[in-house]
């Protein structure tokens, strides 16, 4: 009679084990689900600030990269009107030059067609952030041709549209849509790449194993914290650079845009003159030589700083930048960030803010 007694206590201490075994699996998949809801929000808190800074260091991309490609633009004008104006007053047998080095008029050349043929193959081909884009790749372009010999009408059509590509698509592709394209220009498409990878499968799984897998999506989560942290502070330093770059230039461009607006109202009454039939320099102003000098010695100042690069390039051992498919490399450090060309940018900086006309 005993039998059926024990039989009962083995099924009452099975049933015991059972919903011991459940209440432990309840407490393990409730602890899982508390450490997988902390490291999402603590990823996602991360991410809307990181997203804050990228947007803005973006805007002031594009804000610079515009004010670049109109002040190269207003330089193909200048000096197509002072080329004109010069061989004229040569012709009429007066000797005077400019004591502008012809390499420092070549400089202001390059930037002008550099900007001339980037807005012609990357903005024409209708390509987000382009104005960005030529902020980023325009001082390495003008490095490029400058080491490899290549002409810079070539690099800023191909290997600009290239670049510009590149940096877009692999913002765009390889992280999922990252916010505005600046960012991943400055960036990386290797650093941004793996920390938004994160949100397409960490909070997915809720299978077996759920307390390791959410330990481990809490390590990948803070690896990604971590990163996006080194990445928040790169692309604060970078704004920084490209703020003071904009300040600057705005400052210059301001002396020297009245230059240019004397060159175009004399280049309308030699015009005039050659239509009424009166000598090509009847009643232009006797200063136009110190005009043409001011506003080339401005120029030179202003492309020496928008033709550094924003970064880094890459350089093989001949000292030339190294152009893969198209694409100028630009270095990265041991977190595959591109690096800060600050030394070079902050010598030209000092060189604008000091230069006084004389």
């Amino acid at each position: 009679m005993a039998i059926p007694f024990i039989i009962a206590g083995a099924a009452i201490a099975a049933a015991a084990f059972g919903g011991k075994k459940a209440y432990d699996g309840y407490q393990t998949k409730s602890e899982a689900d508390d450490i997988l809801s902390t490291a999402e929000n603590r990823y996602e808190s991360k991410k809307e600030e990181l997203d804050r800074v990228n947007d803005n260091t973006s805007i002031h991309l594009e804000k610079l990269g515009t004010l670049e490609l109109k002040i190269g633009q207003d330089f193909s004008k200048f000096n197509t009107i002072a080329q004109d104006i010069l061989k004229k007053i040569d012709k009429s047998g007066n000797d005077i030059s400019i004591t502008i080095p012809r390499n420092e008029i070549n400089k202001i050349e390059n930037l002008a067609i550099s900007a001339t043929e980037y807005l012609g193959t990357v903005v024409g081909a209708g390509a987000s952030s382009a104005a960005a884009g030529f902020a980023v790749y325009g001082g390495v372009m003008a490095f490029a041709a400058a080491s490899t010999g290549t002409p810079i009408a070539a690099l800023s059509g191909a290997a600009a549209y290239n670049a510009t590509m590149a940096a877009i698509g692999g913002g765009s592709l390889a992280a999922g849509g990252w916010g505005m394209a600046g960012g991943a220009m400055v960036l990386g498409g290797a650093v941004v790449a793996p920390i938004l990878a994160i949100a397409g499968w960490a909070y997915a799984n809720h299978a077996e194993k759920a307390l390791d897998n959410a330990q481990k999506i809490r390590s990948e989560v803070s690896a990604a914290v971590k990163k996006m942290n080194l990445a928040q502070k790169h692309l604060i330093k970078t704004k920084e650079y490209v703020v003071s770059i904009h300040d600057v230039l705005v400052s210059q461009f301001k002396i020297f845009e009245p230059y240019l607006l004397i060159l175009i109202d004399t280049d309308k009454k030699m015009q005039q003159n050659k239509a009424m039939g009166r000598k090509n320099l009847e009643g232009v102003n006797k200063d136009i030589i110190t005009t043409i000098e001011n506003g080339y010695k401005l120029a030179a100042i202003m492309t020496n700083l928008i033709t550094t690069p924003l970064f880094k390039p890459q350089l093989n051992n001949k000292q030339e930048a190294v152009i893969t498919d198209g694409v100028i490399q630009i270095q990265t450090d041991s977190d595959g960030l591109q690096i800060l060309n600050q030394d070079a940018l902050q010598k030209q900086l000092d060189i604008a803010k000091n230069s006084v006309l004389s």
